[in-house]
């Protein structure tokens, strides 16, 4: 009796464990994706200070390179946007990803990139502080 006991609540604990690890690495997917959101939130924040700064002619070539740079990678956030739109998105956004990498190609914005994220921390921290002309 105690042996089917045992056979009975094996499968039920398997289940639930690999249930448990689901959502953990779900919530583990999702908190990245809201760091990276956030991340991209700041750096187009600053980008837009800086534009604002550039029409009375207070930035400086880098803070416009740098500008520049956010732009793009919010046009590529745009172009991520259009594949979410279309049918069969779970499949064709992966897809993309991949060819892109395969061509040679970064589709996805710097902050949802490892190598970005960390070329754009160390190039923020070298960079002088800006606080005191705003």
């Amino acid at each position: 009796m105690k042996i089917w006991i045992y056979v009975f609540k094996a499968p039920r604990r398997v289940l639930s464990i690999s249930r448990r690890r689901r959502t953990i690495k779900v919530k583990r997917q999702l908190i990245r994706v809201k760091i990276a959101l956030s991340q991209e939130k700041a750096e187009t924040k600053e980008m837009l200070s800086i534009y604002r700064r550039y029409t009375i002619r207070q930035a400086t070539p880098e803070e416009m390179k740098l500008a520049n740079q956010q732009f793009f990678d919010v046009l590529k956030g745009l172009g991520i946007g259009v594949f979410a739109v279309l049918p069969f998105a779970p499949l064709t956004i992966p897809l993309a990803i991949k060819l892109g990498k395969w061509v040679g190609v970064d589709i996805l914005p710097s902050s949802f990139n490892e190598a970005g994220r960390h070329t754009q921390l160390t190039s923020n921290k070298q960079s002088p502080d800006r606080s005191h002309t705003e």
